[in-house]
C-alpha cells in the first residue's frame, strides 16, 4: 500500500469529472461537487474560484491524461516514427468510440471565458508539431491529423453521421498509412 492520499484538488477534480459524466458538463454546479468530493464549497473555491477555473482544470487534466496514454501506447510499439502517429490515430479512435458529453458545457465555459480553449489549441499545435518532426511524410500526416479530429469534432458536437463501417473504413485507412510511412 503506497498510503498516498488523494489531495483535496485531486478529489475535486475526480468529483467533477464524475459528475460531469453523469450530469454534463453543462449541469454542473459547484455544490454537487463539493459534496461528491466530500469537501465544503469553501475548499473547493479555495482550489478553484469559479466554475470557469473548474473547467479549465478539467480540461488540462483531460489532456495531461491524453498525452500519458499516448506516451504509453508509442512505447508499446517501440520507438519508430511511425509508432507516435499509429498510436495517435487508435487512442483517438477508441476515445472517439466512448460516450461524450453534450457540448454545451464547453460552448457554456467558453461564452464566460473566451481563452477556455486556449489550452486545448495549444497541446494541439504541439502534438501536430512533434507527429510532423516524427514523420517524412507531412501530406500524410495532415491528411491524418485532420480526419481524426475531425471525428472528434463531429463525437464532440453530436454530429457523427458516420456508420461504423465507415468510419472504420477510414480508421483502417489511416493506419495503413501510417504504417507505411
Amino acid at each position: 500500500m503506497s498510503g498516498h492520499r488523494p489531495s483535496s484538488r485531486d478529489k475535486i477534480l475526480a468529483a467533477a469529472s464524475e459528475l460531469a459524466d453523469i450530469v454534463g458538463p453543462g449541469n454542473l454546479s459547484l455544490d454537487a461537487v463539493a459534496q461528491r468530493a466530500g469537501v465544503s464549497k469553501g475548499g473547493l473555491l479555495y482550489n478553484f474560484p469559479t466554475k470557469a477555473k473548474l473547467m479549465q482544470a478539467l480540461v488540462q487534466d483531460y489532456l495531461k491524461s491524453f498525452e500519458d496514454a499516448l506516451a504509453a501506447e508509442a512505447a508499446k510499439r517501440g520507438d519508430t516514427t511511425k509508432n507516435s502517429l499509429t498510436a495517435y490515430i487508435e487512442l483517438s479512435a477508441r476515445e472517439c468510440e466512448q460516450k461524450q458529453p453534450s457540448a454545451a458545457g464547453v460552448l457554456a465555459a467558453l461564452a464566460e471565458d473566451p481563452d477556455f480553449l486556449n489550452p486545448v489549441r495549444d497541446f494541439k499545435r504541439q502534438l501536430l508539431d512533434r507527429l510532423k518532426s516524427e514523420t517524412t511524410d507531412t501530406a500524410k500526416l495532415m491528411v491524418a491529423f485532420l480526419v481524426i479530429e475531425g471525428l472528434r469534432s463531429m463525437k464532440l458536437f453530436d454530429m457523427d453521421i458516420l456508420h461504423d463501417d465507415e468510419r472504420n473504413m477510414a480508421l483502417t485507412y489511416l493506419l495503413a498509412e501510417a504504417a507505411s510511412t
